[in-house]
Order: structure tokens, then C-alpha cells, then sequence
């Protein structure tokens, strides 16, 4: 029983390393699972044994990336003398920086990219919408924290600061990724951190 099973992760290790070979290189809507069984080298009914269709491949791929310790930015954010935005650029920074130096992260997240977000691939839209509105409610409730301290520059509210911060990594690790790694993501990606900050912070601008 234990070599059985054993084999069996093993076979599901298999294929998650193929689908993610054939969906950075054809596109989910373009793949099938007869090609990811075909690049894994098991049988359709091996890779049907472990799943469904390709979302809930695709959906797999997404939960191996290991995302920032979000319990723990989140204590940090509690403590009595934080400095938000210091601690929010810092991350944001390292988000950038983890990206650029890992690229099993940066085919999973072209294939998140590119994947349809309607019929079966429709979980997979809803998916990241539940992860984006979770990083929204942390976001704003960082920047009301600011806000309570007076750090924040009047010509924000929190929820306009935190969406404009999503936006400004979301944006610029799609372009990064989308249309060939045309610019510097780390250096340019954290300049644009540094300035956005600046335009955050009410002691900044005068």
C-alpha cells in the first residue's frame, strides 16, 4: 500500500510537470489532456484518475506557488508603532523580486494570464477574484491603519490607495510577463514603489 501510493504522488508530480511544459507552450485553450498525458507518459486513464479537466489542473498549479506569509504581514501590521508603508513597499518589493528570480513561479502565473475565463475555466476566474478581494480587504485595512496615524496624504482614501497598489503590481508583472521581459521588473518595478509611496504619504507631499 505505501509503494502504491507512493507512486501515485509520484504520477501526479509527473503530470502537474508536464501540464505546466504544455499549457506555457500551447495555452490552456490550445492543450488537451491528451497532450499532458502524452508529455507526462501516462495513459488518459491515469491522468483522469487524478483529474477532472484541465481547470482542475490549471487550479492545481496555481496552489503549489507559495504565497507571501500573509498571517504573518498581518502581525506585523498590528503592531502598535508599524510603519505601514514601509512595511507594505517592502513586501511589495519582495513579491517583484520573487517573481523575476523564479521562473517555475513566472510560467504558472502566464498561464493564469492566459487562461479563458469562461466555461470550465470559469473556477479558476472566481479563484483568483476570492484571492484578489482577500489582498483588497488586508490592503485597505493597512492604509485606514495609516489613515488613523495620520501618514496617509489626503488626496487618498484607503480603498483608492490599495486599489492603485494592486493595480500598479498586477500591471506591472503582467506586462512584465505577457510581452517579453521588456524592462527591468526589479529595478523599474521598485522605483515605481518608491514613487507611489511617496504620493501615499502625507509627510511626503507638500
Amino acid at each position: 500500500m505505501r509503494r502504491t501510493k507512493a507512486e501515485a504522488k509520484e504520477t501526479r508530480q509527473q503530470i502537474l510537470l508536464a501540464a505546466e511544459k504544455v499549457f506555457y507552450e500551447k495555452g490552456v485553450a490550445h492543450a488537451s489532456m491528451e497532450d499532458v498525458a502524452r508529455a507526462a507518459g501516462v495513459t488518459r486513464g491515469a491522468i483522469y484518475w487524478h483529474f477532472a479537466n484541465r481547470a482542475d489542473l490549471v487550479l492545481e498549479l496555481s496552489d503549489s506557488l507559495p504565497l507571501p506569509q500573509e498571517d504573518l504581514i498581518a502581525r506585523e501590521l498590528e503592531a502598535e508603532n508599524v510603519d505601514v508603508f514601509g512595511l507594505l513597499e517592502r513586501v511589495g518589493r519582495q513579491w517583484i523580486e520573487l517573481l523575476a528570480a523564479d521562473e517555475h513561479r513566472q510560467r504558472i502565473l502566464t498561464i493564469l494570464l492566459r487562461c479563458d475565463a469562461t466555461g470550465e475555466f470559469a473556477r479558476i476566474s472566481e479563484r483568483q477574484n476570492d484571492i484578489d478581494d482577500e489582498h483588497m480587504q488586508t490592503l485597505e485595512a493597512a492604509f485606514a491603519r495609516a489613515q488613523r496615524q495620520g501618514r496617509l496624504c489626503a488626496a487618498w482614501t484607503p480603498h483608492a490607495a490599495a486599489s492603485m497598489l494592486r493595480w500598479v503590481i498586477k500591471g506591472l508583472c503582467s506586462e512584465w510577463l505577457r510581452f517579453g521581459r521588456r524592462f527591468d521588473i526589479v529595478a523599474e518595478g521598485g522605483e515605481a514603489l518608491r514613487r507611489l509611496f511617496t504620493s501615499f504619504d502625507a509627510s511626503a507631499v507638500r
